[in-house]
């Protein structure tokens, strides 16, 4: 079998991307006919598998660990397209294995959708993971949130190393108590950011509840982050605290960074003995966002910023990763299987910040439910347009000589993104 499903494979790969086709279509063929083709081929490196899953920021957080790693010399594969079900990363390895079915790599860093990483891990036992959070994101497709906190703890029930955990999210914490015989490390927050970053029961608690009378008391944490500048992060580890500059937008994902350095400093063996700083934190300092995760771009001479939401808590971060006034806004909601069929999420999302310079376009399919939410939080709208095209050109015409967000679901910023690529006065600046 295994004689002609890499050839077979790479084959479907060249005829489907010659029509067009999806990324993916080759891996679920080539699982189909070789099942045991991921695992074969993962199993033999050097540094084994790392798998980072959680409901928000596994994009970003798995670049950054791939820019890592590289800066210490280490040959990564990873699925660079962002597919993270199995036929994904099939799919990505096909591009990557020579016709002999050989991967010229020492650690694989896969981004893996939660339900999807559940399948992954029983074929291919990872040494290493990072969860990153469980938050209320397409409960239409897992259900209950504790349903999304159960399928990451069958990932790090079947990891083999260390488990990284995120020290906040009570739900993640958690699971360091069913684990026997992994490695838990943890990376977490100074407690003068709990307040910017709330884990999704803090979110959910009514206005004014009183705070527990005892609070547990948290494990120590591998890299901790201390304070968000404007561009700029400073972490503690190793009993120290370092200061770079970030190149990467965005309150989430400075938090996200803590959990790379964490998953990064667990491959290349934690202490400075080990991992070069140093090099480390330049390479850090250099990530750039992920396609469509907090891109800042430039149309017409002016700075326009993608932030992509999905879920209360990044919608928040979101709003909070800009100054409250001196930007034209644009939202943009789908509710098409990729961003999650139901919406009420949003009433979960406090838009105050908008009012003073209110929202100039409002699109998508949910446009009008957007809107809806918007006026009940008294934010000015300027127009609706359930058709993002047109929305987008008015938006950008009648928003000259300012700088612009847009706030998109997935689906919609795969859409603006293939507009913004129409014009040619549009350059991407990170």
């Amino acid at each position: 079998m295994f004689s002609f499903s890499v050839p077979l494979g790479k084959l479907v790969r060249r005829a489907s991307r010659l029509r067009g086709g999806g990324s993916a279509f080759p891996g679920l063929v080539v699982e189909k006919i070789d099942p045991g083709f991921m695992r074969r081929t993962l199993t033999t490196l050097p540094h084994g598998v790392a798998v980072v899953s959680g409901t928000n920021g596994k994009t970003t957080t798995t670049k950054m660990v791939v820019e890592l790693l590289e800066s210490q010399d280490l040959k990564v594969f990873t699925n660079r397209t962002g597919s993270n079900f199995t036929r994904g990363v099939a799919a990505a390895l096909l591009g990557e294995v020579d016709w002999r079915g050989r991967l010229d790599a020492d650690v694989a860093v896969l981004e893996l959708d939660e339900a999807h990483a559940v399948h992954f891990v029983n074929s291919v036992p990872p040494r290493y993971c990072l969860l990153l959070n469980v938050l209320r994101d397409q409960l239409d497709r897992f259900g209950e949130i504790d349903k999304t906190a159960q399928l990451l703890q069958h990932i790090a029930a079947k990891t083999t190393g260390t488990v990284v955990l995120n020290r906040e999210d009570p739900r993640v914490a958690r699971i360091a108590a069913t684990l026997t015989g992994q490695e838990v490390k943890y990376f977490g927050l100074d407690d003068s950011l709990l307040g910017t970053f709330p884990n999704d029961d803090d979110m959910r608690a009514a206005p004014g509840s009183p705070a527990p009378a005892v609070l547990p008391e948290k494990p120590a944490a591998d890299v901790v982050l201390r304070k968000v500048g404007a561009d700029s992060a400073e972490f503690e580890y190793d009993g120290g605290t370092v200061t770079t500059g970030m190149k990467l937008r965005g309150v989430y994902n400075i938090f996200n960074a803590a959990a790379a350095l964490t998953l990064a400093r667990s491959i290349c063996g934690g202490g400075a003995a080990t991992a070069n700083h140093a090099t480390l934190l330049e390479a850090l300092s250099k990530v750039e966002p992920a396609f469509g995760r907090g891109e800042s771009l430039t149309v017409d001479g002016q700075p326009l910023d993608l932030v992509l939401v999905k879920n209360p808590s990044g919608f928040r971060l979101g709003l909070k990763s800009f100054p409250a006034g001196g930007y034209a806004t644009m939202i943009a909601i789908n509710d098409n299987y990729a961003d999650g069929r139901d919406m009420s999420w949003l009433w979960d999302v406090e838009f105050d910040s908008l009012r003073a310079g209110g929202v100039d376009q409002v699109t998508g399919s949910r446009a009008y439910d957007m809107a809806l939410r918007l006026q009940y939080d008294d934010v000015r709208i300027g127009a609706v347009d359930t058709e993002i095209a047109p929305a987008l050109a008015a938006f950008i015409r009648e928003a000259q000589g300012k700088p612009k967000r847009v706030f998109c679901t997935y689906t919609a910023m795969l859409a603006i993104r293939r507009e913004l690529s129409k014009i040619t006065t549009v350059e991407v600046v990170s």
